[in-house]
């Protein structure tokens, strides 16, 4: 017999990420079952389109020139 085990995991998000979210929350769902609801949305593109203003990227041009590199090595 299986026995299914959950594991919590503490995530930080800034206020105005946390004030985003509490606006697309359903009144009696966790924020887990929020959070699976967007990961198994079929549109997760639209949901990334809504969420891009409010993720702050520290080194952009060095992940920016590690895509592009990457993307070199592959062709």
């Amino acid at each position: 017999m299986l026995m299914a085990t959950s594991l919590v995991k503490t995530i930080t998000i800034r206020d105005e990420v946390y004030k985003k979210l509490l606006t697309i929350k359903k009144k009696d769902e966790s924020f887990s079952e929020l959070f699976e609801r967007l990961a198994e949305n079929r549109d997760q593109t639209e949901i990334l389109k809504k969420l891009r203003a409010s993720v702050e990227f520290k080194n952009k041009g060095e992940m920016l020139s590690e895509i592009y590199s990457s993307r070199a090595e592959r062709r």
